[in-house]
């Protein structure tokens, strides 16, 4: 299981994204510098206890209407080959040092345990406290035999899409929306989802789908 360092970061993660979301396409805010606050999520363990894995969710203030944004970041102690595209910064950690912060959609390991929760071979380990599942995110998967590992990752306006040359298809929604009153199943055709909860500005928890799997390719 991943310890939780309770130390500083310098510069911290919402100050790295400050900067890194608005040059994504899914970013919604146009050029207006967007205003963080942290709005929740989990993280995954790396088996090899290696690679920090995080699904951070944050809520843009900048703007009338605030937007939620999913970003997986994986935390690593050296720059990941072939991975330039992929960074958002480095950062200063108080017990670990110098730590690489990457899109976690270009990341294998990130990758690779994404599939394995959803598959329900592993579980989401909360945010803040070490060693403690995290019963608010969960998945399901009806489809034949285990995932596949070899996703590679394309950013659009809709946000991430994660495909495999067998023609599998993982959707990413970067921009989350609130389902509270609303079964959280898979989309028609789907053979997985995860869900995830998250806090509005006024304190409210709320849920939403984080990602939907199709396991042969979509029209």
């Amino acid at each position: 299981m991943a310890v939780i360092h309770h130390t500083t970061l310098t510069p911290t993660k919402l100050e790295l994204l400050t900067s890194w979301l608005p040059t994504r396409p899914w970013y919604r805010a146009g050029a207006a510098e967007p205003k963080l606050v942290k709005a929740g999520g989990f993280r995954l363990d790396d088996p090899r206890g290696e690679v920090g894995i995080e699904f951070l969710v944050v809520t843009d203030t900048s703007g009338p209407h605030p937007i939620v944004y999913l970003v997986p970041l994986t935390y690593r102690g050296a720059p990941l080959d072939g991975a330039e595209h992929a960074l958002v910064g480095t950062m200063e950690h108080g017990v670990l040092g110098r730590r690489w912060a990457y899109d976690g959609c270009h990341d294998p390991v990130t990758v690779g345990q994404l599939a394995a929760l959803i598959e329900g071979r592993v579980q989401a380990q909360d945010q803040n406290i070490s060693d403690a599942p995290d019963l608010e995110v969960t998945a399901s998967y009806t489809g034949d035999g285990p995932l596949p590992a070899d996703f590679t990752a394309s950013d659009d306006r809709d946000g991430t899409l994660l495909t495999t040359p067998q023609g599998a298809t993982l959707r990413l929604n970067r921009v989350l929306q609130p389902a509270p009153d609303t079964p959280l199943t898979p989309a028609q055709g789907a053979t997985g989802h995860l869900t995830g909860s998250w806090q509005l500005p006024d304190g409210i928890r709320t849920r939403g789908t984080l990602a939907v799997l199709h396991s042969g390719p979509t029209a």
